[in-house]
């Protein structure tokens, strides 16, 4: 697929999503979400890929929607728009390669929605997080969706009904993001975390991740039932073995993917 608001790096085992817009400051169109989705999706079946990362080119990350799509249109718009959108913030997190978001700029609205659904983010130290909505009549209830499932109720809500500006000390604080580093060392820091994770089986990682998001939403004994039953059976496939046997004989492990 030829991509027009977005690029897909693929030259190494941590692939690369570049939102690709910044005349828009990297504003979600649907044409945007669409190619996320496609090439989210690609990026699932890619074997060699075993992590994804996820930033914007030109000043900021991400300021949301495209408000152009959202003025004018009937409810049949709206719901295909956000539909849209629900699908490829769901794909975040079924995909089986850890997800990494390197945010600079300003990350708001849906923008910042996108942060909160990667798996892991790191920030520049100036980046800017907001969920301004209510600023413009229009209440970010679906950013709030991954917001309130990564920060506390109290500062969720108290992001949604302001709609202020929080700074990236404060994201990382309250855990919207991972890590925060000078703006001149995002991309190093982004790499540096993407090669880290790398070094590990990408059959391992898929099925971490996987089992991560569903015991989350069980109850601790029944997450503890699930998770008990996944790793007796990672514990027999010939990557534990390999992995378990080169830590005692204390050598790298060579992974069977």
């Amino acid at each position: 697929m030829r991509y027009e608001d977005i690029q897909l790096l693929t030259d190494g085992p941590a692939a690369e999503i570049l939102l690709n817009r910044p005349e828009k400051r990297n504003s979600l169109s649907l044409n945007l979400l669409e190619e996320m989705i496609h090439a989210l999706e690609a990026l699932a079946l890619n074997q060699e890929v075993k992590v994804v990362v996820i930033r914007g080119n030109g000043p900021v990350f991400s300021a949301g929607h495209d408000l152009r799509e959202l003025t004018g249109g009937d409810i049949e718009d709206y719901r295909r728009i956000f539909a849209t959108c629900m699908k490829m913030m769901l794909l975040l997190s079924e995909v089986p390669q850890p997800v990494i978001a390197g945010v600079h700029g300003i990350a708001t609205a849906a923008g910042c929605q996108l942060v909160a659904a990667c798996d892991l983010a790191v920030a520049a130290a100036d980046t800017l997080f907001a969920t301004p909505g209510t600023k413009i009549g229009f209440f970010c209830s679906t950013p709030m969706v991954p917001l309130s499932r990564v920060v506390g109720r109290k500062k969720a809500l108290e992001m949604l009904f302001t709609g202020e500006f929080i700074s990236a000390q404060e994201a990382m604080q309250i855990g919207l993001v991972n890590r925060v580093v000078p703006a001149h060392e995002l991309d190093e820091a982004v790499q540096g975390l993407a090669d880290h994770i790398c070094k590990f089986s990408r059959t391992v990682l898929g099925i971490g991740k996987a089992t991560f998001y569903r015991q989350m939403e069980m109850s601790e004994r029944l997450a503890y039932a699930y998770a008990s039953e996944v790793i007796s059976t990672n514990g027999i496939m010939p990557v534990a073995q390999e992995g378990m046997a080169a830590f005692l004989e204390k050598r790298e492990p060579v992974w069977p993917e």
